[in-house]
Protein backbone atom coordinates (compact mmCIF):
# COMPACT_ATOMS: atom_id res chain seq x y z
CA UNK A 1 0.00 0.00 0.00
CA UNK A 2 1.48 3.34 -1.07
CA UNK A 3 1.88 5.82 1.75
CA UNK A 4 -0.40 8.86 1.35
CA UNK A 5 1.00 12.32 1.90
CA UNK A 6 0.04 14.15 5.10
CA UNK A 7 1.47 17.64 5.75
CA UNK A 8 3.80 18.27 8.66
CA UNK A 9 2.31 19.51 11.89
CA UNK A 10 2.67 23.29 11.68
CA UNK A 11 3.10 23.24 7.87
CA UNK A 12 -0.42 22.66 6.63
CA UNK A 13 -0.57 25.96 4.74
CA UNK A 14 0.23 25.67 1.02
CA UNK A 15 2.60 28.65 1.07
CA UNK A 16 4.56 27.25 4.01
CA UNK A 17 4.81 23.95 2.16
CA UNK A 18 6.10 25.76 -0.93
CA UNK A 19 8.79 27.91 0.69
CA UNK A 20 9.86 25.85 3.73
CA UNK A 21 12.76 24.00 2.11
CA UNK A 22 14.39 27.30 1.11
CA UNK A 23 14.83 28.09 4.80
CA UNK A 24 15.44 24.54 6.03
CA UNK A 25 17.98 23.76 3.29
CA UNK A 26 19.41 27.16 2.31
CA UNK A 27 22.72 25.90 0.94
CA UNK A 28 23.53 23.07 -1.49
CA UNK A 29 25.37 20.12 0.04
CA UNK A 30 25.92 17.80 -2.94
CA UNK A 31 28.93 18.85 -5.03
CA UNK A 32 28.73 18.26 -8.78
CA UNK A 33 30.83 18.76 -11.89
CA UNK A 34 29.41 20.10 -15.14
CA UNK A 35 29.82 18.33 -18.46
CA UNK A 36 28.90 20.36 -21.54
CA UNK A 37 27.04 18.78 -24.43
CA UNK A 38 27.10 20.80 -27.65
CA UNK A 39 23.80 20.89 -29.50
CA UNK A 40 23.24 20.66 -33.23
CA UNK A 41 22.06 24.30 -33.41
CA UNK A 42 25.33 25.67 -31.99
CA UNK A 43 24.34 25.95 -28.34
CA UNK A 44 25.21 23.83 -25.31
CA UNK A 45 23.51 22.00 -22.43
CA UNK A 46 25.07 21.59 -19.00
CA UNK A 47 24.78 18.19 -17.32
CA UNK A 48 25.68 18.26 -13.63
CA UNK A 49 27.06 15.05 -12.15
CA UNK A 50 27.79 14.21 -8.51
CA UNK A 51 29.86 11.22 -9.70
CA UNK A 52 31.20 10.02 -13.08
CA UNK A 53 28.68 8.01 -15.09
CA UNK A 54 29.27 4.29 -15.64
CA UNK A 55 27.63 1.96 -18.13
CA UNK A 56 26.06 -0.35 -15.57
CA UNK A 57 22.79 -2.26 -16.22
CA UNK A 58 22.33 -2.68 -12.45
CA UNK A 59 22.44 1.07 -11.73
CA UNK A 60 19.84 3.06 -13.69
CA UNK A 61 20.58 6.68 -14.55
CA UNK A 62 17.97 9.19 -13.33
CA UNK A 63 17.92 12.45 -15.29
CA UNK A 64 16.53 15.35 -13.21
CA UNK A 65 14.79 18.28 -14.94
CA UNK A 66 14.51 21.37 -12.73
CA UNK A 67 11.78 23.99 -12.58
CA UNK A 68 11.59 27.57 -13.84
CA UNK A 69 14.84 29.39 -13.00
CA UNK A 70 15.94 26.35 -10.97
CA UNK A 71 19.26 24.55 -11.09
CA UNK A 72 21.30 21.73 -9.60
CA UNK A 73 21.51 23.79 -6.39
CA UNK A 74 17.71 23.85 -5.89
CA UNK A 75 16.83 22.08 -2.62
CA UNK A 76 14.56 19.54 -4.33
CA UNK A 77 17.35 18.56 -6.75
CA UNK A 78 19.91 18.32 -3.98
CA UNK A 79 17.65 16.17 -1.81
CA UNK A 80 16.72 13.78 -4.60
CA UNK A 81 20.33 13.37 -5.74
CA UNK A 82 21.33 12.55 -2.17
CA UNK A 83 18.72 9.83 -1.61
CA UNK A 84 19.03 8.30 -5.09
CA UNK A 85 22.78 7.88 -4.67
CA UNK A 86 22.19 6.23 -1.31
CA UNK A 87 19.88 3.80 -3.10
CA UNK A 88 22.53 3.02 -5.76
CA UNK A 89 21.04 4.92 -8.67
CA UNK A 90 23.19 7.08 -10.91
CA UNK A 91 21.97 10.64 -11.20
CA UNK A 92 22.42 13.73 -13.38
CA UNK A 93 20.77 17.16 -13.45
CA UNK A 94 20.23 18.80 -16.83
CA UNK A 95 20.29 22.60 -16.80
CA UNK A 96 17.90 24.08 -19.32
CA UNK A 97 19.57 26.59 -21.62
CA UNK A 98 20.70 29.71 -19.78
CA UNK A 99 20.03 28.36 -16.27
CA UNK A 100 22.48 28.10 -13.39
CA UNK A 101 23.84 31.62 -13.91
CA UNK A 102 25.58 30.88 -17.23
CA UNK A 103 23.92 32.43 -20.31
CA UNK A 104 23.50 30.18 -23.32
CA UNK A 105 24.92 31.18 -26.68
CA UNK A 106 21.75 31.68 -28.74
CA UNK A 107 18.93 34.22 -28.52
CA UNK A 108 16.48 31.47 -27.59
CA UNK A 109 16.57 30.00 -24.09
CA UNK A 110 14.10 27.44 -22.68
CA UNK A 111 10.36 27.13 -22.13
CA UNK A 112 7.66 24.94 -20.62
CA UNK A 113 7.31 22.75 -23.70
CA UNK A 114 11.01 22.37 -24.49
CA UNK A 115 11.02 18.58 -24.90
CA UNK A 116 13.55 18.57 -27.75
CA UNK A 117 16.55 19.33 -25.52
CA UNK A 118 16.11 16.51 -22.97
CA UNK A 119 15.18 14.14 -25.80
CA UNK A 120 18.41 15.01 -27.64
CA UNK A 121 20.48 14.74 -24.45
CA UNK A 122 18.92 11.37 -23.61
CA UNK A 123 19.99 10.16 -27.05
CA UNK A 124 23.56 11.28 -26.38
CA UNK A 125 23.53 9.56 -22.99
CA UNK A 126 22.08 6.37 -24.48
CA UNK A 127 24.99 6.20 -26.92
CA UNK A 128 27.42 6.85 -24.08
CA UNK A 129 25.77 4.29 -21.76
CA UNK A 130 24.09 1.71 -24.04
CA UNK A 131 23.48 -0.85 -21.29
CA UNK A 132 22.20 1.51 -18.60
CA UNK A 133 18.45 1.94 -18.04
CA UNK A 134 17.40 5.59 -18.09
CA UNK A 135 14.67 7.25 -16.01
CA UNK A 136 13.69 10.87 -15.44
CA UNK A 137 12.17 13.11 -12.78
CA UNK A 138 10.82 16.56 -13.59
CA UNK A 139 9.77 19.31 -11.22
CA UNK A 140 7.30 22.08 -12.08
CA UNK A 141 8.27 23.39 -15.56
CA UNK A 142 10.60 20.39 -15.90
CA UNK A 143 7.68 18.11 -15.03
CA UNK A 144 5.55 19.53 -17.85
CA UNK A 145 8.49 19.18 -20.25
CA UNK A 146 8.94 15.56 -19.16
CA UNK A 147 5.25 14.64 -19.56
CA UNK A 148 5.11 16.29 -22.99
CA UNK A 149 8.24 14.37 -24.04
CA UNK A 150 6.75 11.08 -22.82
CA UNK A 151 3.46 11.72 -24.62
CA UNK A 152 5.14 12.71 -27.87
CA UNK A 153 7.41 9.65 -27.89
CA UNK A 154 4.86 7.07 -26.75
CA UNK A 155 6.20 3.56 -27.24
CA UNK A 156 9.50 4.89 -28.61
CA UNK A 157 10.45 6.66 -25.37
CA UNK A 158 14.01 5.89 -24.21
CA UNK A 159 12.88 6.16 -20.59
CA UNK A 160 12.11 3.11 -18.45
CA UNK A 161 10.08 5.15 -15.92
CA UNK A 162 9.36 8.77 -14.98
CA UNK A 163 7.99 11.00 -12.24
CA UNK A 164 6.54 14.51 -12.65
CA UNK A 165 6.03 16.73 -9.59
CA UNK A 166 3.80 19.84 -9.50
CA UNK A 167 3.75 20.11 -13.30
CA UNK A 168 1.77 22.96 -14.94
CA UNK A 169 0.04 20.62 -17.37
CA UNK A 170 -2.41 23.29 -18.62
CA UNK A 171 -0.46 26.51 -19.15
CA UNK A 172 -3.55 28.59 -19.94
CA UNK A 173 -5.09 27.77 -16.55
CA UNK A 174 -1.80 28.08 -14.69
CA UNK A 175 -1.04 31.55 -16.05
CA UNK A 176 -4.40 32.69 -14.69
CA UNK A 177 -3.89 31.04 -11.30
CA UNK A 178 -0.47 32.53 -10.58
CA UNK A 179 -1.79 36.02 -11.40
CA UNK A 180 -4.26 35.96 -8.49
CA UNK A 181 -4.03 36.55 -4.73
CA UNK A 182 -0.86 35.66 -2.88
CA UNK A 183 0.32 33.63 -5.88
CA UNK A 184 1.34 36.93 -7.49
CA UNK A 185 4.23 37.01 -5.00
CA UNK A 186 5.76 33.96 -6.71
CA UNK A 187 5.04 35.42 -10.14
CA UNK A 188 6.81 38.67 -9.23
CA UNK A 189 9.81 36.79 -7.80
CA UNK A 190 10.19 34.54 -10.86
CA UNK A 191 9.74 37.39 -13.35
CA UNK A 192 12.44 39.37 -11.55
CA UNK A 193 14.78 36.39 -11.94
CA UNK A 194 13.89 35.97 -15.61
CA UNK A 195 14.52 39.67 -16.26
CA UNK A 196 17.94 39.44 -14.60
CA UNK A 197 18.81 36.42 -16.78
CA UNK A 198 17.80 38.29 -19.92
CA UNK A 199 19.77 41.38 -18.88
CA UNK A 200 22.83 39.21 -18.40
CA UNK A 201 22.35 37.71 -21.86
CA UNK A 202 21.84 41.19 -23.38
CA UNK A 203 25.44 42.04 -22.48
CA UNK A 204 26.32 39.97 -25.55
CA UNK A 205 26.16 42.64 -28.24
CA UNK A 206 25.47 39.99 -30.88
CA UNK A 207 22.17 39.20 -29.13
CA UNK A 208 21.14 42.52 -27.60
CA UNK A 209 19.74 44.15 -30.75
CA UNK A 210 17.50 41.17 -31.52
CA UNK A 211 16.05 40.91 -28.02
CA UNK A 212 12.57 42.26 -27.19
CA UNK A 213 12.35 45.39 -25.04
CA UNK A 214 13.72 44.78 -21.54
CA UNK A 215 12.78 48.27 -20.39
CA UNK A 216 9.03 47.95 -20.97
CA UNK A 217 7.43 47.34 -17.52
CA UNK A 218 4.35 45.70 -19.07
CA UNK A 219 6.51 42.87 -20.39
CA UNK A 220 7.29 41.85 -16.81
CA UNK A 221 3.89 42.55 -15.24
CA UNK A 222 2.61 38.96 -15.54
CA UNK A 223 3.66 35.65 -17.01
CA UNK A 224 1.14 36.08 -19.79
CA UNK A 225 2.69 39.40 -20.84
CA UNK A 226 6.22 38.01 -20.44
CA UNK A 227 5.47 34.92 -22.50
CA UNK A 228 3.83 37.01 -25.22
CA UNK A 229 6.79 39.43 -25.38
CA UNK A 230 9.67 36.95 -24.96
CA UNK A 231 8.91 33.23 -24.79
CA UNK A 232 6.61 32.99 -27.79
CA UNK A 233 8.58 35.05 -30.36
CA UNK A 234 11.99 33.73 -29.30
CA UNK A 235 10.89 30.09 -29.59
CA UNK A 236 8.84 30.05 -32.78
CA UNK A 237 5.31 30.40 -31.43
CA UNK A 238 2.76 32.71 -33.02
CA UNK A 239 1.77 34.34 -29.72
CA UNK A 240 1.23 33.50 -26.06
CA UNK A 241 -1.96 31.50 -26.73
CA UNK A 242 -0.23 29.41 -29.39
CA UNK A 243 2.62 28.78 -26.94
CA UNK A 244 0.36 27.77 -24.06
CA UNK A 245 -1.66 25.45 -26.29
CA UNK A 246 1.27 23.72 -27.95
CA UNK A 247 3.47 23.51 -24.84
CA UNK A 248 0.87 22.10 -22.41
CA UNK A 249 1.34 18.41 -21.65
CA UNK A 250 -2.22 17.64 -20.54
CA UNK A 251 -3.55 16.74 -24.03
CA UNK A 252 -0.72 14.20 -24.43
CA UNK A 253 -1.08 12.31 -21.14
CA UNK A 254 -3.22 9.62 -22.77
CA UNK A 255 -0.32 8.69 -25.08
CA UNK A 256 2.27 7.98 -22.37
CA UNK A 257 3.52 4.39 -22.64
CA UNK A 258 6.11 4.19 -19.85
CA UNK A 259 5.38 3.75 -16.11
CA UNK A 260 4.87 7.35 -14.96
CA UNK A 261 3.92 8.84 -11.61
CA UNK A 262 2.29 12.29 -11.50
CA UNK A 263 2.48 13.87 -8.03
CA UNK A 264 0.33 16.93 -7.43
CA UNK A 265 -1.34 18.91 -4.65
CA UNK A 266 -4.79 20.42 -4.99
CA UNK A 267 -3.64 23.48 -3.00
CA UNK A 268 -0.67 24.23 -5.29
CA UNK A 269 -0.46 28.05 -5.36
CA UNK A 270 1.08 28.00 -8.85
CA UNK A 271 -1.41 25.74 -10.58
CA UNK A 272 -5.16 25.93 -11.10
CA UNK A 273 -6.98 22.78 -9.87
CA UNK A 274 -8.61 22.48 -13.31
CA UNK A 275 -5.14 21.68 -14.71
CA UNK A 276 -5.06 18.41 -12.74
CA UNK A 277 -6.00 15.55 -15.06
CA UNK A 278 -8.83 13.14 -14.31
CA UNK A 279 -8.03 9.40 -14.41
CA UNK A 280 -9.85 9.22 -17.75
CA UNK A 281 -7.38 11.73 -19.24
CA UNK A 282 -4.24 9.67 -18.63
CA UNK A 283 -3.04 6.39 -20.10
CA UNK A 284 -3.02 3.11 -18.14
CA UNK A 285 0.75 3.60 -17.72
CA UNK A 286 0.19 6.70 -15.58
CA UNK A 287 -0.40 6.70 -11.83
CA UNK A 288 -1.96 9.83 -10.36
CA UNK A 289 -0.93 10.72 -6.80
CA UNK A 290 -3.06 13.78 -6.01
CA UNK A 291 -3.25 15.01 -2.42
CA UNK A 292 -5.29 17.81 -0.87
CA UNK A 293 -2.17 19.46 0.57
CA UNK A 294 1.49 19.82 -0.38
CA UNK A 295 1.87 23.21 -2.05
CA UNK A 296 4.21 23.56 -5.02
CA UNK A 297 7.12 21.08 -4.93
CA UNK A 298 6.65 20.99 -1.16
CA UNK A 299 5.21 17.80 0.33
CA UNK A 300 6.87 18.25 3.71
CA UNK A 301 5.62 15.72 6.28
CA UNK A 302 6.67 14.93 9.85
CA UNK A 303 6.63 18.09 11.94
CA UNK A 304 7.93 21.62 11.82
CA UNK A 305 10.73 20.58 14.19
CA UNK A 306 11.51 17.28 12.47
CA UNK A 307 10.53 17.75 8.82
CA UNK A 308 10.49 14.79 6.46
CA UNK A 309 10.77 15.26 2.71
CA UNK A 310 8.07 12.87 1.53
CA UNK A 311 9.03 13.20 -2.16
CA UNK A 312 12.45 11.76 -1.33
CA UNK A 313 10.77 8.51 -0.30
CA UNK A 314 7.90 8.38 -2.78
CA UNK A 315 9.96 9.07 -5.90
CA UNK A 316 12.77 6.54 -5.26
CA UNK A 317 10.21 3.91 -4.20
CA UNK A 318 8.36 4.32 -7.51
CA UNK A 319 11.54 4.22 -9.60
CA UNK A 320 12.84 1.20 -7.72
CA UNK A 321 9.56 -0.68 -8.22
CA UNK A 322 9.59 0.14 -11.93
CA UNK A 323 13.19 -1.06 -12.23
CA UNK A 324 12.42 -4.30 -10.38
CA UNK A 325 9.31 -5.03 -12.43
Amino acid sequence: MTEKFAPAIGLGNCHLQTIFSRFDRPRPWIATECQWYYTLDGDRLGLHLPAPLEDDPERPLVLILHGLEGSVTSPYAQGLMDILMQRHFQVAVMHFRGCGGIPNKLLRAYHSGDSDDPRWLAGELARQLPNTPMMAVGYSLGGNVLLKWLGEDGESSPLAAAVAVSAPMDLHACSRRINTGLSRFYQRHLLKSLKASLQQKARDVALADAMPNLNEPRNFSSFRHFDNAFTAPLHGFRDVDDYYTRASSKPLLGKIARPTLIIHAEDDPFICPSAIPAPSEVSPAVELAVSKHGGHVGFISGSLWRPEYWLEKRIPDFLQAANDH
